[in-house]
């Protein structure tokens, strides 16, 4: 084993009530307060999509979190785009799209 530590990337679809409801930036706070690094944006579609990349049990730990969501919110589902890749350091809100 060489000692370094693993990073997991994921890349997630949230859907439901996740808009309007300060769903970006509660995720911008638990992300910043796992310590990984990523982005999540609006889809015009009503979805919320984001990218987080960090430690493996961070990165579980805010996939669970996106499941419920923050108060107001309705999270209905969420799915796994990808696995893998690699992000800029840092989280942002990223435009629309």
């Amino acid at each position: 084993m060489s000692g370094e530590l693993a990073i997991q990337t994921i890349h997630l679809r949230i859907e439901g009530r996740v808009q309007g409801v300060g769903f970006r930036y509660w995720v911008r706070n638990e992300a910043g307060r796992l310590g990984l690094d990523g982005w999540v944006r609006n889809r015009r579609d009503g979805a919320v999509e984001a990218v987080f990349s960090g430690l493996p049990d961070a990165v579980a730990a805010m996939q669970s979190l996106c499941a419920k969501g923050p108060f107001g919110s309705k999270v209905r589902h969420v799915a796994l785009i990808q696995e893998g890749g690699s992000v800029a350091a840092g989280f942002e809100i990223k435009p629309t799209v």
